[in-house]
């Protein structure tokens, strides 16, 4: 059964989970919504509701976390462009279209898609062999501009449209499956990637909201309280992110992507908790 109406209690636990989670989202330049909706979804709130209350939240931690990046220059101009005009239409468009879309199987595509990147950047960040760009990618990426050839620019937007749709459908940001296809189609330094990812997630999560608070599906209480301590965490962690070894980076990036992807994958589960 689930609730609408939420007590004193909750709205401050679900406050300090959204400030961990921003703080890792600020460091790894995620929204991490996916963590932040299972967990309210547990908590018995509705899950239209937490959908619309979290997807804000996830816009707005994304909005303080890149003004650190901003700061640090890590929010590559061309990568906003490139990947984050495309994803804007693809989710709205698949919020257009949302109520067609097949959620729990996309849910479960997502989640897979997640898992498999986590495992990769894992295994990555796992290796023993030095601690540059050039030793866990295999190619020059630490310090790099990306390279923006007419093929990777294709292949780029037409990945944001397509995980823009899918975000848009499942209503989730998705900037889990988004930071790996910057980092892989563009070439580009990961920080500059995590940086870049983050501020089109602000954008994504503003498009996704709209049509939630229109039929009123939000929680102004929880909103307004995960949103101010997200917001303090995203802010926080992302002032990290330039400041630790390249392996630990990609490592902690892998273990988050991993969580998050099976936290996508039980979501079309926790339905019949």
């Amino acid at each position: 059964m689930y609730i609408n109406a939420t007590s004193f209690e909750i709205i401050i636990f679900l406050g300090l989970i959204s400030f961990f989670v921003g703080l890792l989202g600020g460091f790894v330049g995620l929204a991490l919504g996916t963590i932040r909706l299972p967990i309210m979804l547990l908590l018995g709130i509705n899950p239209k509701i937490a959908a619309g209350t979290n997807i804000l939240v996830s816009s707005l931690s994304s909005f303080l976390g890149s003004v650190q990046h901003l700061k640090n220059k890590r929010v590559d101009k061309r990568v906003v462009i490139v990947m984050g005009i495309p994803a804007c239409v693809g989710a709205f468009l698949g919020g257009f279209l949302s109520s067609q879309a097949p959620e729990n199987i996309l849910l479960i595509f997502a989640g897979l898609l997640v898992c498999w990147q986590g495992y990769e950047f894992i295994e990555l960040g796992r290796k023993k062999s030095g601690n540059t760009m050039s030793d866990i990618f295999g190619s020059h990426l630490e310090n790099s501009n990306g390279q923006f050839t007419r093929i990777r620019i294709t292949l780029e937007a037409l990945s944001g449209l397509a995980i823009g749709m899918i975000g848009g459908s499942v209503g989730l940001i998705l900037g889990s499956i988004r930071l790996p296809a910057i980092i892989y189609i563009l070439q580009i330094d990961p920080r500059k990637a995590a940086g870049s990812n983050l501020f089109i997630g602000f954008f994504i999560g503003i498009l996704g909201w709209i049509g939630h608070a229109y039929f009123d599906q939000v929680n102004y209480e929880i909103l307004i309280t995960m949103s101010f301590t997200g917001m303090i965490g995203s802010y926080v962690g992302a002032s990290y992110t330039g400041k630790v070894s390249l392996n630990k980076f990609v490592l902690t990036l892998g273990i988050i992507l991993f969580i998050v992807g099976i936290l996508l994958f039980v979501r079309p589960f926790m339905d019949n908790i």
